[in-house]
């Protein structure tokens, strides 16, 4: 099988030299594989050093607080789940940091399942590992996209190369995300809601998403609804973005719009394609945030006449990048236009899976094929 080094490699080993690492991510992202890469660079001698809180061997070392003595790397996998980790992390850190480096990794948002104990602040770093995407693959060519488009971003579905294999994967992947750690980590009784929920949300990808029309759906209260929304994302199955806007642009105050980080449910071609560019992006900006510390987000834009661009890049809270994702090639796209006037300095580019070229027009927006477009990012 391929090996892949991952984009944060180097970046996770340089952080370890000076305070831990909490790396989180989506579930089968790669996580583990990555931390125990890095144990074998070690070679580590003697007891193991890497522990996973669902192992209950491992668990009850955890608990007891057994840890290997002597200086190394150790890992804490999905230690999140357990209610008193920030305690034994701190503990660990205070005690042996000068000895040992600590790598916490997770399959939720660690910076939100706290669950009581003594802050952190000051002792890790904080790193988010995303699927794999077109540039880290090293791709160069429509086919690669498409593989990509058709298998996914996660390691095991894409390095199958079975479009039935990401299939199964797929949908395996939401089943255990809900029934197993949303369980482990939330109490929901209406898991069969939730699922109804995971089941209903592809096919409202690239439109803003209303609560009130899934409180409908679903006959449940909206609040609810929100909750439920806040917790898959916290597991990493879905993100959002929210709009842009100034009173200049006359934009509109409206909902969120929401993707997957498995973009292979979306069915619609043409949102899928907007999906796996969204994550794409969404990786670029939490790479600059994490390795950089840079103040990067991810937004959208419409306004009140009906011009809108799929993705708008804020840094500070100024736009630095408007992009505009189209299936195929087509005439310049009023809303970028439209934002490339009002903000003349900041790059506009619209891309689609057709044009071969990488031009530039008059009005200074950008027009460049999507895999020219991703090959720039990580």
């Amino acid at each position: 099988m391929k090996t892949i080094t991952r984009y944060l490699e180097k970046s996770i080993l340089k952080d370890l030299n000076n305070k831990m690492v909490l790396l989180a991510g989506p579930r089968q992202c790669g996580k583990t594989t990555l931390a125990k890469k890095l144990l074998g660079a070690e070679k580590p001698n003697g007891p193991t050093r890497y522990f996973n809180w669902d192992s209950l061997r491992d668990r009850d070392l955890i608990l007891e607080e057994r840890f290997p003595t002597g200086p190394g790397l150790l890992v804490l996998d999905e230690i999140h789940k357990y209610s008193r980790w920030r305690q034994v992390v701190k503990g660990l850190f205070d005690k042996r940091g000068d000895e040992i480096s600590i790598l916490v990794t997770g399959s939720a948002k660690l910076d939100h399942y706290r669950h009581g104990g003594d802050s952190l602040q000051g002792r890790y770093h904080f790193h988010r590992l995303h699927p794999l995407t077109y540039a880290e693959l090293g791709a160069s060519s429509p086919s690669d996209l498409k593989d990509l488009l058709t298998l996914g971003g996660f390691p095991e579905p894409f390095l199958s190369g079975s479009e039935k294999q990401a299939r199964r994967w797929s949908r395996d992947y939401r089943s255990r995300l809900v029934i197993e750690d949303l369980q482990d980590l939330e109490q929901v009784k209406d898991i069969a809601l939730v699922q109804q929920l995971v089941l209903r949300l592809p096919q409202l990808v690239s439109a803003p998403l209303s609560i009130n029309s899934l409180r409908e759906d679903l006959q449940v209260a909206h609040q609810t609804v929100a909750r439920w929304l806040n917790i898959l994302e916290n597991l990493y199955m879905i993100f959002r973005i929210y709009p842009f806007g100034a009173p200049s642009i006359k934009a509109v105050k409206k909902e969120a719009k929401h993707y997957h980080l498995d973009w292979t449910v979306v069915k619609n071609l043409g949102a899928r394609l907007e999906n796996l560019v969204a994550c794409h992006i969404l990786k670029w900006c939490h790479f600059l945030e994490d390795t950089e510390g840079r103040d990067v987000e991810l937004r959208y834009y419409r306004d009140t006449t009906g011009r809108e661009v799929d993705f708008v890049v804020l840094e500070e809270n100024n736009p630095i990048m408007f992009i505009e994702c189209k299936s195929s090639p087509g005439k310049r796209h009023r809303g970028l236009s439209y934002l490339k006037e009002k903000y003349p300095d900041v790059q506009a580019v619209q891309i689609d899976t057709q044009t071969t070229s990488d031009t530039l027009s008059n009005k200074g927006i950008r027009y460049v094929s999507v895999g020219g477009f991703l090959g720039e990012l990580v």
